[in-house]
């Protein structure tokens, strides 16, 4: 075979690698930064721990400052989005029906154009990105991509131990 032919098998294998690792994490929640020592998503019996007590040194803590708006009693769902984002309509329609559904939830979207400071700070690499924080404004898990309804709501009652509310 030829060089030409081994660079462009290589080119494929490197493609299709990475299309199937992407696929298989996009819109998956995973736990915010931690120290080493702590536990994430739990304590040693498996329940839920509270945000503050979750929250590690490294664990960013955003405030109505940061966001725009007020954070939510129990959590906040922020999403970062950009104008051309067409995953970011679907992520929008789905953390606002999680809220609506679910008591002391809010949900917050946050132009990552207009909010680059932010973006920065956070270690946003693409939109939409969703941020779960706890009651204290601190940041319990992330996911890059559209998650799917059901990834919130397992992820705000794994992590929070909250419930939605049935449709009325």
């Amino acid at each position: 075979m030829t060089t030409g032919l081994w660079v462009l098998l290589v080119a494929l294998a490197a493609a299709t690698a990475f299309g199937l690792v992407r696929a298989a994490r996009d819109g998956t929640f995973r736990p915010a930064r931690r120290s080493p020592g702590d536990a994430p998503g739990g304590d040693a019996a498996g329940e839920p721990m509270p945000a503050a007590a979750a929250a590690a040194p490294d664990v960013p803590v955003l405030g109505a400052d940061d966001l725009g708006a007020a954070l939510g009693e129990q959590a906040t769902l922020v999403q970062f989005s950009t104008a051309f984002c067409a995953p970011c309509r679907t992520t929008r329609q789905v953390l606002a029906d999680v809220a609506g559904r679910t008591p002391g939830v809010t949900h917050i979207e946050i132009d990552a154009e207009q909010h680059l400071d932010l973006v920065r700070r956070l270690g946003i690499l693409r939109t939409p990105t969703t941020l779960i924080l706890g009651p204290d404004g601190a940041e319990v898990t992330r996911a890059s991509g559209a998650p799917t309804r059901a990834a919130v709501h397992a992820t705000l009652h794994h992590t929070l131990g909250l419930e939605p509310v049935e449709a009325r």
